[in-house]
């Protein structure tokens, strides 16, 4: 299985605007592979602008707001590329597009490192933390899962939720809720998490 560094991408749209999502870098070597799924503005603008820049967001709301459609997080100018990084990180990694793999599906941009940096201490994620990242990334897979399968993964997830989140967390979590019930038009099961 290769490692993936789970972070939010820049990368830069035809205007000069920016289009900034959560994106799964997967570890190459000395470098990364971004690989964003049909239909995405990212492929467009990587060929365009074969520069993108990710960062480690330092609250899940990021995350959990950009698949959700709450866009509107402080961005600041990049170091080295012409881009731009989360304002609020742990650190954010300047990309070069080195290669290009086409697919159907799910093509793949291959990126050596231009510039590295941090910007606070990483001390780890709580379990609510990682709770709301798996739980984001599942409400982006909502048309490839049958609801039994989503259902199940919430109801697990949420046990942590229950009991490590803080506000913010707790935020994310009921943003990614609302998005998976208005899929499916229907609320989730409710699940007793005091007795996991």
């Amino acid at each position: 299985m290769p490692f993936i560094l789970e972070t939010v991408v820049a990368t830069r749209n035809p205007d000069g605007s920016h289009h900034v999502a959560p994106y799964g870098l997967i570890r190459d070597d000395a470098g990364w592979i971004l690989a964003p799924f049909r239909p995405s503005p990212a492929i467009d603008n990587l060929h365009r602008h074969p520069f993108a820049v990710a960062s480690g967001p330092t609250d899940m709301r990021v995350v959990a707001g950009h698949v959700t459609g709450r866009r509107d997080w402080p961005l600041v100018p990049a170091d080295r590329v012409e881009g731009v990084r989360l304002a609020d990180c742990f650190g954010h990694i300047e990309l070069a597009v080195v290669d290009f793999t086409d697919d159907a599906t799910r093509p793949r941009f291959r990126c050596r490192v231009v510039h590295e940096a941090a910007h606070r201490p990483f001390s780890g994620f709580n379990r609510a933390q990682a709770a709301v990242l798996e739980a984001a990334i599942l409400s982006t897979r909502l048309g490839m899962l049958p609801r039994d399968k989503v259902e199940t993964e919430m109801a697990y997830l949420e046990i942590a939720v229950s009991k490590t989140a803080g506000p913010a967390e707790r935020e994310a979590w009921d943003w990614i809720r609302q998005k998976i019930e208005g899929h499916f038009a229907a609320p989730l099961a409710a699940t007793d998490a005091s007795t996991h």
